[in-house]
């Protein structure tokens, strides 16, 4: 009987293409101990010539970032025919799209930071969001472009024009101060959450993915039981409603201290990392699901049409 032939995608070339290439290493391992024929492709230069030749059965989509998790590749691979992981054209888009998620989010009464669309300084000067705050692009990942202003200053204002050259408008938001706490959801099911707590002045690229960063991963998270559920059943429902498949991780802010309400979500990840350090894995692997079993799930779960 001959192996299902499984290509891996990774790289690319998105501002995340050293963690894909990381996530998709490991997936490619997993897989081959797993009994897959696998064939590790990057998602670059010609590779749509490569991946076609290849034949594959299935295709495990491991890359990170815009091409990779905006519906792009998988708009390619439903042309293609090929069944691929993780979400579809049109959950893909909107989950990468902060703005369009955020809209859908407020529609649904699943609560979310405050926000302004930026297009010029003159937005930025103009805004009533107030100190602290958060601006950052609306299309990236892995808190790529992301800085926190936690009070007036001149550089603000030159880092909002200097991210304005490069994206053609940002998000800016009211900083949530509090726990970050983030869940994965599989399939049908919140599987759990984790706390982090960096040791820089936020959750990062550089804390998601640097081991000399020292963030801290703190699993079962320790908040009340009331709480703790209604965060799972919010990245379930958020999972849900931007009609998401495969595995997903959303991130939340939990404030204690909020009079009015304790539990912001920030966004859903469709294409969550599958690096050493990275938070899917470490939250199945307290669930009692080993890293090569996650990566089983998740390439049997590979379908067109999703």
């Amino acid at each position: 009987m001959n192996k299902e032939k499984v290509t891996v995608l990774m790289g690319g070339i998105s501002a995340e293409r050293d963690v894909s290439l990381d996530s998709g290493k490991a997936c490619a391992k997993a897989l081959s101990e797993i009994g897959f024929d696998v064939t590790s492709l990057d998602a670059k230069d010609d590779f749509i010539e490569k991946l076609i030749k290849n034949k594959p059965d299935k295709v495990f989509n491991a890359l990170h970032g815009r091409f990779g998790e905006d519906g792009s590749i998988q708009g390619l691979l439903e042309h293609l025919k090929i069944p691929y992981t993780h979400s579809g054209i049109l959950s893909s888009a909107i989950a990468m799209d902060k703005l369009t998620s955020k809209k859908i989010f407020k529609e649904a009464n699943i609560s979310s930071p405050e926000y302004l669309v930026i297009k010029t300084v003159k937005d930025f000067q103009s805004s009533k969001i107030g100190y602290p705050c958060v601006v950052k692009p609306n299309n990236e990942g892995s808190s790529v472009g992301v800085y926190i202003f936690n009070e007036p200053k001149k550089s603000d204002e030159d880092t909002v024009v200097t991210l304005l050259k490069k994206y053609s408008f940002l998000i800016l938001e009211k900083y949530i101060p509090g726990r970050e706490i983030q869940v994965a959801v599989m399939g049908s099911k919140a599987l759990g959450g984790i706390e982090i707590v960096p040791t820089r002045s936020f959750y990062d690229y550089e804390a998601k993915y640097s081991a000399n960063a020292k963030t801290k991963h703190i699993i079962p998270v320790k908040i009340n039981e009331a709480d703790y559920k209604k965060i799972l059943d919010m990245a379930l429902q958020a999972h849900n409603i931007l009609g998401c498949r495969g595995v997903t991780r959303s991130d939340f802010r939990y404030n204690e201290s909020d009079k009015v309400n304790k539990i912001y979500i920030l966004e859903v990840n469709t294409q969550p990392g599958m690096t050493s350090l990275s938070l899917v894995p470490e939250i199945a692997n307290y669930y009692g699901i080993s890293f090569n079993e996650l990566v089983k799930w998740i390439i049997n779960d590979a379908s067109i049409n999703r």
